[in-house]
């Protein structure tokens, strides 16, 4: 049919004629209710927008001279991030002298890395940043 006897039809209908796949021969248009196709749509984005999660980045502080019980502590957070879905960046201060001894940092962030690594993958790895290190990580 053309496409004033089209208009003409749906009008007569109280519909809206709209065009749905323009690159057909000949194209193809669709009788509805435009005002509520839109609202429907509007409602399915607001739908679609308060399910998603946003993904936080969590910052757990700590000093490589950390204390067990401390650790396991602040393992413990970690393993609680992890579960709501969120990421974890490990930061380690070290203080006046403790900077000649990086190495415990890198030891304790591999001890962090070995007992997450189930739970956990590395996103950032370990880097010094003036009298800090961190790692970043994701939940699997």
């Amino acid at each position: 049919m053309t496409l004033g006897e089209a208009i003409r039809f749906a009008e007569e209908r109280g519909f809206d004629l709209v065009e749905v796949a323009p690159t057909a021969k000949p194209p193809v248009c669709r009788l509805m209710d435009f005002g509520k196709f839109k609202y429907e749509q509007q409602k399915k984005a607001a739908e679609a927008r308060k399910k998603q999660k946003v993904i936080e980045l969590k910052e757990l502080k700590m000093r490589p001279t950390i204390d067990d019980h401390d650790y396991d502590t602040k393992l413990k957070q970690a393993k609680r991030f992890f579960e709501e879905g969120d990421k974890v960046k490990f930061t380690l201060r070290f203080r006046g002298r403790e900077m000649q001894h990086t190495h415990l940092g890198y030891k304790l962030l591999d001890r962090i890395k070995k007992e997450l690594d189930a739970i956990a993958k590395v996103e950032q790895d370990a880097k010094v940043e003036g009298r800090q290190m961190m790692i970043v990580m994701a939940p699997r």
